[in-house]
C-alpha cells in the first residue's frame, strides 16, 4: 500500500513507525526540514521537506498513485486542504486530523465526506473517551468494547491478591462447559506471550482477556479484582482531554479540575457549569489536599507535562485514591509508570493510531486496539466469504501460534473461541497478534 503522512510531528512520526515494518510504500511531508531529520536518521521511509498543501509537493509525493493519505499535520486548517486536495489529486482514501469538535457532528461530516475528505480524526476526543471508559471500569487497566459490548478486552494487573497466581491457565480453565472468557496473553517484565495450558501466572503480570458480559464475575474473582462505583473525581489540567471528560461526566460525577492558567479557568468555568473549576498549581501536593485529594474516587492528570501526571498520579495514590490515569505522551515512559504503580496510562498517539491503522489493513477490520504497555493488537475482523480462517476448526487450520482468536460475534450473539470452534463468513472474530503475526494473520480474513 502507498501511504502518504503529511505532518512529522508526534502523531506523523509514532505512525511512520508503526507502518514501516509492514511492508508499506511510506511518504513523510513537513515543512521542518528538522523534523524530517529526525525520522530519517531511524527510519527507512521517503521524506519531502515542503507543504502539504502544494500541488507539486502533492504530485511529487506521488498522490496519483497513493491508497491512504493522512493529515496529522499541527495545524486543523492545512490538514483539511492537504486532504482535500489529496482527494482530487487521485488519493483513494484521505483522513484529516482536527481539533474542532463541531466537525464531527453528523451533518457537518457529510459536507467534509462531499468535499473529498473520508474520515476525521480528534486525537484528544479519541483519549478522553478513553478516560471515561476507564471511569466506568475502574477494576482494570485497559479496557475495550467490540461489536457495542458483545465482547470486550480487560487488561488486569496481577497483584498478591489474585488467587490465579501461581497456577496455570488450564488449572483455571474450566474445560467442562461453554467459557465466558479467555486469556489471549500475559506481559511480564516487558515481553508479552501467547499463553497455553501449561503458563501459570506470576505476581504483576499484565493480563490480557476476552470475555462475554457473563463472564466478568469470574474474571473479577480469578483477578481478585473488586469494580467499585466514581463519585469523587479530580482532573488535573484543562486540555481539550481534561475538558471533555469533565463535559461527558460533570452530570453523573463531583468534579473538581485543576489548572494553572488563569485565562483558560475563566473559559472553563464557562463551558463546564456543573464541575468546579480551580486556579493552581498541580504540582502543589498542598494544594491537592486542600482541595479534597484525599476524599476522591479517581484522579486524571492530562496536563501538557508527562513528568507532571506521572508524579501526581504517583502522589494520588500513595494517600489512598483508588484509580490514577495519567496522559504520558512519552512512550518511553510508558513501562515505568505501569511498573511504579500508576493503574492506567492514556497516550493520545497510540489511541489515534489504533483509529487509523485499521485503513492500512487488507483484510476487513472494523476495530483495531493498539496497546499501550505491549506491541500487539486486538483488531475485529469481518470474515469474508471464502476466507482461509473458514476452512476448518481453529486447530486444524494452522492459524499462526503468535496470535489468538478469542472471541466471535455471531448475529446478535457472542462466544468465546476454542480448538473445536468454526468461524462462519459474516462473523467478527476479535483476534489478538504478537508484531510477529500482522501479516501473517491477514491471509486467514
Amino acid at each position: 500500500m502507498k501511504i502518504i503522512i503529511a505532518g512529522a510531528g508526534e502523531v506523523g512520526t509514532h505512525l511512520a513507525k508503526m507502518l514501516r515494518n509492514e511492508n508499506h510504500d511510506i511518504v513523510v511531508i513537513d515543512p521542518e526540514e528538522s523534523r524530517l531529520r529526525a525520522i530519517e536518521s531511524t527510519l527507512d521511509v521517503m521524506t519531502l521537506n515542503g507543504s502539504s498543501t502544494s500541488f507539486e509537493m502533492l504530485k511529487n509525493a506521488g498522490i496519483k498513485k497513493a491508497d491512504l493519505f493522512i493529515a496529522v499535520a499541527h495545524s486543523e486548517d492545512i490538514n483539511l486542504t492537504s486532504a482535500i486536495l489529496g482527494k482530487n489529486l487521485g488519493a483513494r482514501k484521505t483522513i484529516a486530523r482536527v481539533d474542532n469538535d463541531e466537525y464531527l457532528l453528523l451533518p457537518y461530516k457529510e459536507q467534509f465526506n462531499r468535499l473529498g475528505i473520508d474520515y476525521l480524526i480528534y486525537p484528544e476526543k479519541i483519549a478522553a473517551r478513553e478516560v471515561v471508559g476507564l471511569l466506568h471500569q475502574t477494576e482494570t487497566t485497559e479496557f475495550f468494547d467490540f461489536s457495542g459490548g458483545k465482547l470486550s478486552l480487560f487488561v488486569f494487573k496481577l497483584d498478591k491478591n489474585a488467587p490465579i497466581i501461581n497456577k496455570t491457565l488450564a488449572e483455571v480453565t474450566k474445560q467442562d462447559k461453554p467459557m465466558d472468557y479467555r486469556a489471549v496473553a500475559i506481559t511480564r517484565n516487558g515481553m508479552t506471550i501467547i499463553p497455553g495450558g501449561d503458563d501459570h501466572f506470576e505476581l504483576n503480570d499484565l493480563v490480557y482477556v476476552v470475555s462475554t458480559r457473563s463472564g466478568l464475575e469470574e474474571i473479577f474473582e480469578y483477578t481478585g479484582k473488586k469494580k467499585f462505583g466514581v463519585k469523587n473525581l479530580m482532573i488535573l489540567g484543562g486540555s481539550r482531554i481534561g475538558k471533555t471528560t469533565a463535559l461527558e461526566l460533570q452530570k453523573q460525577f463531583n468534579i473538581k479540575l485543576i489548572e494553572i492558567d488563569k485565562e483558560k479557568c475563566d473559559y472553563l468555568a464557562d463551558v463546564l457549569e456543573d464541575t468546579l473549576v480551580i486556579n493552581g498549581d498541580g504540582r502543589d501536593t498542598d494544594l491537592l489536599c486542600e482541595e479534597g485529594l484525599r476524599s476522591m474516587d479517581a484522579f486524571v492528570a492530562v496536563t501538557g507535562n508527562s513528568e507532571t501526571n506521572i508524579l501526581s498520579c504517583l502522589f494520588a495514590k500513595k494517600i489512598g485514591v483508588k484509580k490514577t490515569i495519567a496522559e504520558i505522551e512519552n512512550i518511553q515512559y510508558i513501562g515505568l509508570a505501569e511498573n511504579i504503580g500508576i493503574d492506567t496510562v492514556v497516550n493520545k498517539k497510540l489511541t489515534t493510531a489504533s483509529k487509523i491503522f485499521r485503513f492500512t489493513r487488507r483484510a476487513q477490520v472494523s476495530q483495531i486496539k493498539y496497546l499501550t504497555v505491549s506491541d500487539a493488537e486486538v483488531l475485529e475482523f469481518v470474515v469474508k466469504e471464502g476466507a482461509k480462517v473458514t476452512e476448518g476448526a481453529l486447530k486444524d487450520i494452522d492459524f499462526p501460534k503468535d496470535a489468538m482468536v478469542g472471541g466471535v460475534i455471531r448475529g446478535r450473539s457472542a462466544f468465546i473461541a476454542r480448538g473445536d470452534t468454526e468461524i462462519r463468513p459474516n462473523d467478527r472474530a476479535v483476534v489478538f497478534a504478537l508484531p510477529s503475526a500482522f501479516n501473517k494473520i491477514e491471509k486467514f480474513f
